[in-house]
Formats: structure tokens, C-alpha cells, sequence
């Protein structure tokens, strides 16, 4: 008894994410709290100067129900080139790592 060949339907195409900018929350808080956008603008751009001070000197920044950004470490490692086999030495160095509250992994 011969089993049929299971049919693999080709994936449907992955639809673009659409890129929201910060001008445009920018925008909507404006609003949403009756403020220029102007104002809302610089609150929102003092938000990520103040986001970036802060991970430079190592802190955590839990920001509720979105999640905690921090700074984490990389160590040396070697590589290869994709290109041509040839190995290579990465450097260490550092990343910004985010972990998504509960709420937001819920509600996502």
C-alpha cells in the first residue's frame, strides 16, 4: 500500500512590517496629551538621550509593560569569513539586549 506524497504548498511571502518613526509617535501623543508636536518631539528625544546616558554607564532601564533594556557584554571570538573559509578574530564588545515584559509578549 502505497502512502500518498505529502504536497508542500509553497510558504505564502512574509508581509513587510510596517516602520513606524518616532516623529510619528511623536504625533500621536501630541493628541493624545493636547501638546505641540514640537513638544512632544523633544520629550521623545530627551527620552532616548536620557535611554542612552543611562546604558553607557550600565545601568538597566525597565521601562513597565514594555520590558528591560541593558548593556551586555561580548567576548572575543573567531569568525570565518562567509566569503572565503578564512577564519578571523571578532572582538568584544558590547550590545544592547532587550527583554520583553509579560504583558508584552501576551499581547503581542
Amino acid at each position: 500500500m502505497d502512502k500518498p506524497a505529502a504536497s508542500k504548498a509553497p510558504a505564502a511571502p512574509k508581509a513587510k512590517a510596517e516602520t513606524i518613526s518616532t516623529k510619528q509617535i511623536a504625533t500621536e501623543l501630541a493628541k493624545k496629551h493636547e501638546l505641540s508636536n514640537k513638544v512632544a518631539g523633544q520629550i521623545l528625544e530627551d527620552l532616548v538621550a536620557l535611554t542612552t546616558r543611562h546604558l553607557k554607564k550600565g545601568a538597566r532601564i525597565r521601562i513597565n509593560g514594555l520590558g528591560i533594556l541593558s548593556v551586555r557584554k561580548r567576548a572575543a571570538r573567531m569568525g570565518r569569513n562567509p566569503a572565503t573559509g578564512e577564519q578571523i578574530k571578532i572582538k568584544a564588545s558590547k550590545k544592547v539586549s532587550f527583554r520583553p515584559s509579560k504583558e508584552l509578549k501576551e499581547s503581542v
